[in-house]
């Protein structure tokens, strides 16, 4: 019999890698490869090298990261850097040391600047200043982008960077203060209607837009693309592109998104913004042509994901059950 690919998922709890996971599990010819925080702390770069050597792997879907919100990325900016610029330069090498010629690395949309051309196209990277409040992160996950661009050059790898818009789904962070905009507010709307709240404080002032991608969709897209052979890859670019855009190319207003909240919820109650809060960036919608060039669309419209979403959560937050 053939022998299996054997792919390791890094981050296989999160809700990026967990939607890798469902998605990889449907194919018979892979052996997925994973270990929990506690099996492999992916910042120590001793361990981590160990787990190569011992594992044999074939491919990486580097899905790892320290993420949050505007809150968690303001309060604990030297966490955000240091974890996240450990995690990506430890697998990217370790992966490399082993002899893995395929690897996705899972960026973010952070990394362009604050100020640039909407909708946002990859070439935009470092072109500008970036967001304060996630600038530590930002910068993390743009070193991940270029240690896979520079293996790429050096070495002949073929690893890849996706930036994926913002995320949302199952398995997503509902912390009260540590989370985003859709969790949290889930979240809040949630425990309103429970307690019979008569308004829901959302921050800032609504009016900025973002485009939001089920988790879904990513994995659908990471997995789409690692397929790709790279001739392929290199369709609509004069040069391997250091990343590529996963989004649906489509954005909503924080407002917008709070009322398909409130209806999604059953929250009947008044909406009230909290202009002191920061708003971050006022736009920031992806250019997505270059995946569309190769052969890959968003499937899930918003409304569908974040009712499937809220149902995943009140079946699985036990303290938030009806």
């Amino acid at each position: 019999m053939q022998r299996k690919s054997r792919v390791f998922v890094a981050g296989h709890r999160g809700m990026v890698g967990s939607a890798l996971v469902r998605k990889l599990e449907k194919s018979d010819g892979i052996s997925l490869i994973t270990a929990t925080r506690s099996e492999l702390d992916l910042t120590n770069q001793s361990k981590v090298d160990d787990f190569f050597r011992q594992n044999k792997i074939d491919q990486v879907y580097l899905s790892a990261a320290k993420v949050g919100g505007i809150h968690a990325n303001n309060t604990y900016a030297a966490n955000f850097i240091y974890d996240n610029l450990m995690i990506a330069a430890n697998v990217i090498h370790a992966a490399h040391e082993n002899n893995v010629q395929k690897l996705l690395y899972l960026g973010s949309s952070c990394i362009y600047p604050k100020v640039t051309d909407q909708p946002i196209p990859e070439k935009a990277l470092l072109t500008g200043s970036l967001e304060p409040t996630n600038e530590p992160y930002a910068i993390a996950k743009i070193a991940g982008i270029k240690l896979c661009e520079s293996y790429n050059r050096q070495y002949g790898r073929d690893y890849r960077s996706v930036m994926p818009s913002n995320l949302y789904g199952q398995n997503d962070n509902f912390h009260p203060e540590n989370s985003h905009v859709i969790p949290a507010l889930m979240r809040r709307f949630h425990e309103a209607k429970v307690l019979g709240a008569s308004k829901v404080v959302i921050w800032g002032s609504g009016r900025p837009r973002r485009e939001f991608l089920h988790v879904d969709d990513l994995a659908d897209a990471c997995v789409y693309l690692m397929g790709i052979n790279e001739s392929d890859y290199k369709v609509n670019a004069p040069q391997m592109l250091s990343h590529v855009n996963v989004g649906t190319g489509a954005d909503i207003s924080i407002k917008e998104l709070a009322e398909t909240l409130a209806e999604v919820t059953g929250f009947a109650g008044k909406l009230e913004y909290d202009s002191s809060k920061p708003d971050g960036t006022l736009n920031k919608l992806m250019d997505v042509s270059h995946i569309g060039g190769l052969g890959w669309s968003a499937k899930i419209p918003l409304t569908v994901g974040l009712a499937s979403t809220y149902d995943w959560f009140v079946k699985s937050q036990t303290e938030f059950r009806r």
